[in-house]
């Protein structure tokens, strides 16, 4: 019993040490598709994770007055009256001149509108196009086609290879000078699983300001207990999403996730999504159980770089891991680091310790920041540099273990920003079985 006891202890260090220092570290995640073009780049606040971001301190007054025992609405199913639609054109699609009641806040282009063009059915009348090859986003609100030629009420191009804003005070093809496309449900990301942005939604009353990243407000109410034009809610953490069909689950967790944007006023907790005819609407009803009790503000200020862009600092940590977490003597394990950028400069030192031996590298991606060294007499990783906000950069190396007993190596970095030095450390279990296999056999 004392072996079995010694053998179950040590296999759960190796287990454990493997869990902590042989996963993956979290990185930024991909942009959604359409048309082979990103939805804005991969570090957009569209695309930005809110779920660790602090509950804003309105929250309870804001889900109040939208409605705490409204429900939910996905404001899009198999109807093809419900949903918003879009289409990708080709490159080569040619664009048309658009006259404007909204002229002096409308982006003025050819904007390249098919025949015949997917029109949002109902008053809004919003015209989505995703351009291959130039990857621009076009939008239209209120769009009609009369003898003269197209009109609509506004309209809005956007660079999806940017994360530049509209000019502050302009309004889009939605009220809050926000792109539509980014924030709908789509029916494919559901049957991939996972839908990696926030969804748009819409409130009855709004108040007479905006907030990032939003750029224009469409009310004239200025009680503070009413929410401003781009004010992020989610699904509350506690939710319990078990009970609901995997169909749904998929909108639930970006719920909780991503969150949703307050982006134009309408109907009172109605989520946006993508026309098609093949959604699931029962899955989808589901969702009416919901109420606006179950969700919470979020205040998202911290995320914020600058107030013309919606580039978002990324809630990615540095971090240190080993894998495989164990080794035999002879035998390699490879290290990264991992240093989000913040704009300033930034140091590591990492030296090895005498069990390990540096087999390779370091090697340090990406290609545009400066390559970290290898001092042979200090046996120290070292790298220096001033990557931009939520850059990522990413220092591996692979090392020999040299020690012939079992036991935890445990290797620590430096890294410092702004003078403000952190440790990361990483540790793998030399010959984790050297010692215990033989009592086993007993």
């Amino acid at each position: 019993m004392k072996h079995l006891t010694r053998s179950a202890a040590i296999a759960a260090l190796v287990l454990a040490v493997g869990i902590s220092c042989g996963q993956p570290a979290a990185t930024l995640a991909q942009s959604p598709l359409i048309g082979g073009c990103p939805i804005f780049p991969a570090n957009n606040v569209w695309n930005t994770p809110i779920d660790t971001l602090p509950v804003d301190s309105r929250s309870a007054a804001y889900v109040g007055s939208i409605g705490a025992n409204a429900a939910f609405h996905p404001d899009f199913g198999a109807d093809p009256s419900y949903g918003i639609p879009y289409k990708v054109v080709p490159e080569g699609q040619a664009g048309v001149n658009v006259i404007f009641d909204y002229d002096d806040q409308s982006d003025h282009a050819p904007y390249p509108i098919p025949s015949p063009p997917p029109i949002e059915a109902g008053s809004d009348r919003h015209i989505l196009l995703v351009q291959q090859g130039t990857c621009k986003l076009y939008e239209l609100f209120a769009a009609r086609q009369q003898t003269d030629g197209w009109h609509a009420g506004s309209g809005a191009i956007f660079d999806l290879s940017s994360n530049a804003l509209r000019t502050d005070t302009w309004t889009s093809a939605d009220a809050a000078g926000l792109p539509i496309l980014p924030g709908l449900a789509r029916r494919d990301e559901v049957l991939a699983g996972e839908i990696n942005h926030a969804l748009r939604f819409t409130a009855q009353r709004t108040r007479g300001t905006y907030i990032w990243p939003a750029r224009h407000e469409a009310s004239d109410i200025t009680d503070m207990n009413v929410p401003p034009m781009g004010q992020r809610f989610r699904l509350k953490s506690s939710f319990d999403i078990s009970g609901y069909p995997a169909y749904a689950q998929v909108i639930l967790r970006a719920l909780k996730k991503y969150g949703m944007i307050l982006a134009d006023n309408g109907s009172n907790w109605y989520v946006s999504g993508a026309n098609d005819t093949s959604w699931d609407d029962d899955a989808l009803n589901t969702l009416k159980q919901l109420r606006g009790s179950n969700f919470e503000a979020v205040d998202e200020s911290s995320l914020q770089i600058s107030p013309d862009s919606g580039q978002a600092k990324q809630l990615v940590e540095d971090s240190k891991r080993v894998a495989p977490g164990s080794a035999d003597q002879g035998q390699q394990a490879t290290y990264t680091i991992q240093i989000v950028g913040d704009g300033a400069a930034a140091s590591l030192s990492d030296t090895l310790p005498a069990d390990l031996s540096l087999a390779s590298g370091p090697t340090t991606t990406p290609a545009s920041v400066s390559a970290a060294s290898y001092i042979s007499a200090t046996h120290t990783i070292a790298w220096n540099g001033s990557p931009a906000d939520a850059l990522i950069v990413q220092i591996t190396y692979t090392v020999t273990v040299e020690r012939a007993t079992t036991g935890l190596i445990a290797n620590t970095a430096t890294v410092t920003h702004g003078g403000a030095p952190k440790d990361l450390t990483a540790a793998l279990i030399a010959n984790p079985l050297q010692n215990f296999l033989p009592a086993l056999r007993r």
